[in-house]
């Protein structure tokens, strides 16, 4: 008798390691939301390559079906810390969403080479360099410089007041401009 409750204990102990094994996040990886260019969504793991080659390794929750994907093919990518989108091949983390977005660029995919079947296709990737902020809204980029941030703050936000006023004060301070973008953006809500 006692062998056997030995037995069941044993493995009560092997199942539960083994259930929680799969739950746990593997080395490396970030939980995470991937949505495609179809509009789906999957959930899973992804290990972060944005930076060095505008690709991110995703892994299914189960842990077996491992894909390396790159900014062509997915529209957008969540996980706890950060949110990003895709234009033109390159990931740009969504620093304030709403009417107009605030990014950053998060990677550079210029000169990379898409297959498509054997054929070999450039990408131009999109201006600027990584780190660089930029506004986004009716599917039109525009990265922001000290030389055209005046001009794009007159453009962007007319019509709200608070948010011009706040732009004023910025001194230029192009990662400043995020609050006057969410003081827009909390404008054209209402």
């Amino acid at each position: 008798m006692k062998v056997q409750h030995f037995f069941y204990t044993a493995v009560l102990i092997f199942l539960s390691a083994v259930s929680n094994a799969q739950i746990q996040l593997p080395e490396g990886f970030t939980k995470a939301t991937v949505t495609m260019l179809n509009g789906t969504t999957v959930s899973g793991f992804i290990k972060d390559n944005i930076k060095k080659s505008s690709t991110v390794t995703f892994l299914d929750e189960t842990g077996k079906n491992k894909t390396d994907y790159d900014a062509n093919a997915i529209n957008a990518l969540k996980t706890e810390s950060a949110s990003f989108i895709t234009v033109n091949g390159d990931f740009f983390k969504m620093l304030s969403s709403g009417k107009l977005n605030f990014l950053q660029k998060s990677s550079n995919s210029s000169g990379k080479a898409i297959y498509n079947g054997t054929e070999a296709i450039f990408s131009n990737g999109t201006e600027g360099k990584v780190g660089d902020y930029f506004i986004y809204a009716n599917n039109t980029l525009k990265l922001l410089t000290k030389k055209n941030l005046a001009s794009i703050i007159t453009s962007e936000l007319t019509g709200c007041t608070a948010a011009i006023d706040k732009a004023k004060t910025i001194n230029g301070d192009i990662a400043k401009l995020q609050e006057v973008v969410e003081i827009y953006n909390n404008y054209t809500i209402k």
